[in-house]
């Protein structure tokens, strides 16, 4: 355990960050999941509201800095070029 006490107020930052961190970390998970779902459905109504909501949710996690820039820019330009393929039907 930590004896300074800025130490100790370091850990109690990073567990609460911890916590905050990983509930955007699976909102991200969970919008990118949608959108593939309705993807394989090629239900295009569904997927482009999907779409919208992961890249959303992907820009607040990459601002707060949960995930680097470069991860959330690859997942949202895989998901629109597989959303647009399936529009494009």
């Amino acid at each position: 355990m930590a004896n300074l006490k800025s130490a100790k107020t370091r850990v109690k930052r990073n567990q609460k960050r911890e916590v905050i961190n990983a509930t955007r970390l699976n909102a991200v998970r969970t919008a990118v999941k949608k959108t593939r779902a309705a993807i394989a459905k090629k239900d295009a109504e569904a997927a482009q509201k999907a779409f919208k909501q992961a890249e959303s949710s992907l820009a607040r996690a990459k601002n707060k800095r949960t995930i680097k820039a470069n991860t959330a820019a690859r997942l949202v330009s895989k998901l629109a070029k597989a959303l647009k393929a399936i529009a494009g039907k």
